[in-house]
């Protein structure tokens, strides 16, 4: 274990990267919300006090749930993250990380290594195989409205990358999505055909560093603290979700609380019926955003 004065010095070192070595347009963009991004006034609450921090959909192993109990499909799965399943009963799942577990994502984060996967589980043949790995926490998964690809959500990578499931381009990996305004979480398909993708609010610039510093590790025993600067999940955490052009990615529609004044930490959007319900790891509601209508009002810092 290094000395305690040497830790100080890299973690100064650590901050004075962090907040004073980005450039003014690079600041710029970490702080500025869109003039095209929307606040979350006229949210409703469902379900308060019924529920307990809603996030998606959770997975230990992958569980098939019927009137007759509850069935591990795919056991020893890993850090099995989000499922989606196609028309014909194939269940796509990505695995966050191979190496650790939900308590430990944050050491994912740190050590910034592609550890995630894209695997396909056949209910016929019960069948599981790994179509894709080399992903940097793979998050959320989404099938597109023709099922012939589905998007996964690299949280530490600020980008969604599309798996091609058919056609003269199946089995190919290719770029969706790149430099999202936040670490994509979960994603869900619209009955248009876009996408709603909740975006995690990260500290790009500093995630960034911890990945590439040699004492990682020392630092992060010696100030966990640091973890919250790098990704603050409390309460007070903003909530931010977009959504994307199913073709391109291109973001088409932006909803943005950064002070968390009508919810917080928002990790899922699903469009419903002309409503947007929201979830959220901090909240004990699903909040409801209405789509139709008067565009909603501007966001401000």
């Amino acid at each position: 274990m290094a000395p305690k004065s040497f830790l100080l010095a890299c973690l100064l070192a650590f901050t004075v990267q962090i907040f004073f070595s980005l450039s003014v347009s690079s600041l710029a963009s970490l702080l500025s919300i869109s003039k095209e991004s929307s606040s979350m006034k006229g949210l409703t609450k469902l379900g308060e006090g019924c529920v307990n921090h809603p996030e998606d959909v959770s997975v230990v192993g992958l569980l098939k749930v019927t009137e007759e109990g509850v069935e591990a499909i795919v056991p020893h799965a890993g850090f099995t993250n989000d499922v989606i399943a196609a028309s014909d009963g194939t269940l796509y799942f990505t695995v966050a990380s191979t190496k650790y577990t939900p308590t430990d994502f944050y050491k994912d984060m740190a050590e910034g290594k592609p550890y995630g996967q894209l695997r396909k589980y056949d209910p016929k043949l019960k069948e599981t195989t790994v179509l894709h790995e080399g992903f940097y926490f793979a998050n959320g998964i989404a099938l597109s409205k023709n099922e012939d690809f589905v998007v996964v959500c690299e949280s530490w990578k600020f980008r969604c990358r599309r798996y091609w499931l058919k056609g003269d381009r199946a089995g190919i990996l290719d770029a969706f999505i790149e430099n999202l305004p936040g670490g994509p979480d979960n994603i869900n398909l619209a009955p248009d055909g876009s996408f709603w993708i909740g975006l995690i609010k990260m500290n790009q610039t500093g995630v960034r560093a911890i990945q590439k510093c040699r004492e990682k590790w020392e630092l992060l025993d010696a100030y966990p603290g640091l973890i919250s600067l790098l990704l603050p999940m409390g309460s007070d955490a903003g909530a931010r979700v977009v959504k994307v052009d199913g073709n391109d990615g291109k973001i088409i529609r932006d909803f943005n609380d950064p002070d968390a004044t009508y919810i917080s930490f928002v990790t899922s959007a699903a469009e419903f019926d002309g409503n947007l319900y929201l979830a959220s790891l901090q909240s004990n509601f699903i909040g409801i955003l209405p789509l139709d209508g008067p565009e909603p009002q501007l966001a401000t810092i």
